[in-house]
């Protein structure tokens, strides 16, 4: 009989950031890093602002007070548009009208005629606002219980397709059609859902309602954009992912917090059984079982595997490109397919692990160690499905090509951890390259003799930064002094350590001002 897996969730909490560690027997299998300054903003419903309308791709900016501006398309609006009149008799003052019109005419609607510049509407987050984008918006709204999703723009009722017992489908149907509710208005059945009794149910549609009907009051109320619901924030999405995956452990390293989940706990306690512990060691939690190494692991262009290949990850505008190698693998095995194999097969199982703790998303692009068997490259890729199905994000991955690619795509959800802890070299803007010592070499050569022959000045101070300086002493120094004795001007050197490494500046000995070259 397999051994049962051990897992658990470690909640870090610091002033400024909140770090959800997920292990697997003791292996750190997911991580989530939230920063105070850039809070989760998918699930928020908003009051926004139509700031900038794009006709040739029928869609709008939304101003809803969180930075950049949010993005929404037509067939979203329509939709808004339309239950808000019908409900609520609000008057937007558009050049149609909504109600008489057919779904035909809808689709041919233009983006000018169902929006106006300051038009206010009422969207909701589904995608994170990612470096300079901002936030993608929706206006097909969900309000998201424990176990119903109300549906306030639809009336659709279903249950989640995560729930595989026909019986219990067919009695939570039969459930949620019989509730009295506005029958234009939707509710999806969460899994959660078929643990509990009907009363707990009715009672969260109840709940729900009243979540809705105070979201319309509070629109009607403001006159600016504001937010008007916020999602549950990660502390609450911990708790309940531990009863939801019926996790053993959640330990938190906050006093505060760990009431907080105590808390949140007790309300679902008869679902799971869960120890929700508090960390009282000196040592940091996230160091005492090692996530801390795990983390800065993950930072790294390269990870070893336990074969001795090893794994290189780069990015470039369009994807992200992981190399798998044999590295200082033992050539020792008998069958070299089945030795590169082997690592094909770790390189699988840890591009899955690296790809949810690093959170890479888009496009997404493995190359494999070539294999000149087909069953083999089978073996490969459905190693990487099977261990990308325990990704929350969903994720399509294509077959394998005969040169041992395999494209692949990652939803993004919220910035990568790359993105969230770092920030772009001001040195190298980004490209994790500077010039070398002999370029920059080469550029005081060319721009020495402009200073000399176009501006006409002879009496010259050159600043370059230490490593520069000492580079040239030993290399160039001489032959630029000569250079510029042959032109009749007289130089002389300097070294700055503020300078960037590839800069340098020529100042006048006459008069001490900086020369423009």
């Amino acid at each position: 009989m397999p051994e049962r897996l051990q897992q658990e969730i470690l909640l870090n909490i610091e002033s400024k950031e909140i770090r959800c560690a997920t292990l697997r027997n003791g292996q750190l299998h997911d991580l989530t890093v939230e920063r105070k300054k850039e809070r989760q903003l998918t699930g928020n419903i908003y009051r926004g602002r139509v700031t900038n309308i794009l006709h040739n791709i029928q869609s709008a900016f939304i101003d809803i007070n969180e930075g950049e501006n949010g993005f929404i398309h037509i067939s979203d609006i329509i939709e808004n548009t339309k239950k808000f009149e019908q409900l609520f008799d609000l008057d937007f003052d558009l050049g149609y009208d909504i109600k008489a019109m057919d779904a035909k005419q809808q689709q041919n609607l233009n983006i000018e005629q169902v929006m106006k510049i300051d038009q206010p509407v009422l969207v909701q987050v589904v995608k994170e606002p990612i470096g300079s984008k901002g936030a993608r918006l929706t206006s097909n709204i969900s309000i998201a219980g424990r176990y119903l999703v109300l549906l306030p723009n639809s009336s659709h009722r279903g249950v989640s397709r995560k729930i595989e017992d026909r019986n219990v489908r067919e009695r939570l149907k039969k459930l949620i059609r019989s509730f009295e509710m506005p029958k234009d208005m939707g509710l999806i059945c969460r899994t959660a859902s078929k643990l509990v009794s009907q009363e707990t149910l009715i009672e969260e549609a109840h709940e729900l309602l009243n979540t809705w009907q105070q979201i319309m009051e509070n629109f009607q109320k403001s006159s600016d954009p504001t937010m008007l619901l916020a999602e549950s924030d990660l502390i609450k999405r911990a708790v309940i992912t531990c009863i939801d995956k019926r996790y053993d452990r959640l330990m938190v390293d906050d006093y505060n917090t760990y009431q907080v989940c105590k808390r949140l706990y007790s309300r679902y306690s008869s679902e799971h059984p869960l120890r929700i512990e508090f960390y009282r060691d000196k040592v940091p939690m996230f160091e005492r079982f090692n996530v801390e190494r795990e983390i800065e692991r993950s930072l790294k262009r390269k990870i070893w595997l336990p074969s001795g290949g090893y794994l290189y990850f780069d990015r470039t505008e369009a994807m992200h490109t992981i190399d798998v190698n044999s590295g200082r693998s033992s050539g020792g095995d008998s069958d070299l397919e089945e030795a590169l194999v082997r690592i094909n097969l770790e390189a699988a199982e840890e591009i899955a692990r690296q790809l949810k703790l690093r959170n890479i998303g888009g496009l997404i692009i493995c190359d494999f160690i070539d294999m000149r068997m087909r069953k083999n490259q089978r073996r490969v890729l459905e190693r990487l499905k099977e261990h990308m199905k325990e990704d929350s994000a969903k994720c399509t991955i294509l077959g394998m090509s005969e040169f041992g690619l395999v494209e692949m795509t990652r939803q993004r959800n919220r910035g990568s951890l790359l993105q969230t802890i770092f920030t772009n070299c001001p040195y190298c803007i980004g490209s994790g390259m500077v010039k070398s010592y002999e370029t920059t070499s080469i550029e005081i050569e060319r721009a020495l003799k402009k200073v000399i022959k176009c501006q006409q000045q002879f009496a010259l101070k050159l600043v370059i930064h230490p490593q520069v300086y000492h580079y040239m002493h030993h290399h160039d120094r001489d032959y630029l002094i000569k250079l510029a004795e042959e032109m009749n001007a007289n130089l002389i050197w300097e070294s700055d350590d503020n300078l960037h490494l590839n800069d340098y500046a020529f100042f006048s000995t006459i008069n001490n001002k900086k020369i423009e070259v």
